[in-house]
């Protein structure tokens, strides 16, 4: 179906048509095209609640409902091609249905402002991708279960400030990440029950004098509750900046994973083989396996948190009630769907095939005194107090630095130049396993630890 030129189903107020540099100016319909399955869905609702109020013959609806699910059919196999002139998804679906019907098609919009229609088909798309988004997040976290499980007895330098800290359970930190998830499966479904609201029935801005049924046009489109006061309904985008902030939170997490992974996956570190699949090489240097997911998954996180501010800086000192700044609220939330639903497609098959180098994660562990806390705490329960048991170990690892030493290789003498409260039983403690296995608080890195909190992860997937 060709593109023709079309006259604004708003122009009788105007005695001339805008420029064509306005036309391309003001267009949404290259953004908000992908609406049209919601805008037909909602426009089918509203006829039908103008034929139970009387506006609408059984005649009349019947026609109309037949002619939506043809201009379904029409969009669906190309031969309906959005037109600029027309605007919008709203109005190039609207003028489609007068050409079929004529005067009957003209009744559709009773009731109905552009304002309270995009509202409407935004929330119900959003609706539909965040639950997506959600599957997909609730599936990557249980690859994440998976490898905790498998990893729980693999032991790795845990970091703070990029040097060495504490030994952890490889399993514990996959499980680090299952509960960053958690919180942001959390934040999505708050976002889902921010967009579940039915704005049909607001109008432009006041609501309208015929005596429309808004429950009737939510219970048809499924949405939890209608909206309360009309003025905040055609301005409301929070639940759009809900959205944004749950995608946003979720990519600081991915980002801050993929750094790790890139970290452990260098030639210094070592830790890690990342699956080939995930991988790219250099077209000069035929060495090269260069870690491109996770990278574009770390790079991609400035795009999503920058639509959150973009959103924020748009609606900022809007005036109520409807602007067309408004129009410019979609380009990036969708563009962040997009991205969120193939990192989470990616993330968990990558996850899945990462290999564990743990030779030479051996060798790491004996470096950075991993055991230092330890041997503080050891101190701790021979009644030092514990200020004076970090001065103490502080010293001794100092000493072992300056003779190129580990605690290990320390004799009985030289602890207990250091401190008279050591004994044999030191000695006991001195190897990351049992400083791993001895971290029984509950949250922490002991195997028995980990697979409570993987237990449990399961519950919350399994009731999710």
């Amino acid at each position: 179906m060709a593109k023709e030129k079309e006259k604004a189903l708003w122009s009788g107020r105007f005695s001339k048509a805008p420029e064509e540099i306005m036309k391309k100016f003001g267009e949404s319909i290259s953004v908000d095209w992908c609406f049209y399955k919601e805008d037909i869905e909602g426009s089918k609702a509203h006829g039908k609640m103008l034929h139970k109020i009387g506006i609408l013959s059984n005649n009349e609806l019947e026609k109309i409902l037949k002619a939506f699910e043809e201009i379904q059919e029409e969009i669906e196999s190309g031969e309906l091609i959005p037109n600029i002139e027309l605007e919008d998804v709203h109005m190039n679906i609207e003028n489609r249905l007068i050409k079929k019907l004529g005067d009957i098609g003209a009744k559709i919009h009773t009731g109905r402002s552009r304002n309270d229609q995009v509202v409407t088909d935004y929330r119900l798309h959003l609706k539909k991708e965040i639950a997506l988004i959600m599957d997909l997040l609730k599936n990557c976290m249980g690859v994440f279960l998976k490898r905790a499980q498998k990893d729980v007895d693999i032991i790795i330098p845990g970091f703070t400030h990029l040097m060495h800290a504490q030994p952890i359970s490889l399993g514990h930190y996959w499980m680090a990440y299952f509960w960053k998830f958690e919180r942001d499966l959390k934040r999505l479904n708050s976002a889902l029950d921010s967009a579940d609201v039915s704005p049909l029935g607001a109008g432009a801005l006041a609501g309208s004098t015929l005596p429309l049924d808004r429950e009737y046009t939510r219970e048809l489109l499924g949405f939890r509750e209608i909206s309360k006061n009309s003025l905040d309904t055609v301005s409301d985008r929070d639940f759009i900046m809900d959205l944004q902030y749950a995608l946003s939170t979720l990519f600081i997490h991915t980002s801050g994973l993929a750094e790790d992974l890139i970290i452990w996956n260098t030639q210094e570190f070592n830790y890690i083989e990342l699956p080939d699949e995930f991988c790219t090489g250099s077209s000069m240097m035929p060495n090269k396996k260069n870690p491109d997911a996770l990278e574009l998954i770390r790079g991609k996180t400035g795009g999503v948190v920058t639509g959150l501010f973009n959103l924020m800086m748009n609606l900022k000192g809007l005036p109520l009630t409807y602007n067309r700044d408004l129009q410019e609220d979609k380009k990036f939330v969708l563009e962040n769907i997009a991205t969120t639903k193939m990192v989470l497609e990616i993330l968990p098959q990558l996850i899945e095939k990462i290999e564990i180098r743990e030779e030479n994660i051996q060798k790491h562990l004996e470096k950075g005194f991993l055991l230092a806390t330890d041997v503080a705490e050891y101190l701790v329960l021979k009644e030092v107090p514990f200020r004076k048991t970090h001065e103490i170990v502080g010293n001794i690892v100092q000493y072992a630095e300056a003779k190129g030493l580990d605690f290990k290789d320390l004799s009985m003498e030289e602890w207990k130049g250091f401190s008279q409260a050591f004994d044999q039983d030191i000695l006991e403690i001195l190897t990351p396993q049992k400083a791993v296995s001895r971290r029984e608080t509950k949250g922490g890195t002991a195997a028995k630890q980990v697979l409570s909190q993987i237990n449990e992860g399961k519950e919350i997937i399994k009731e999710a």
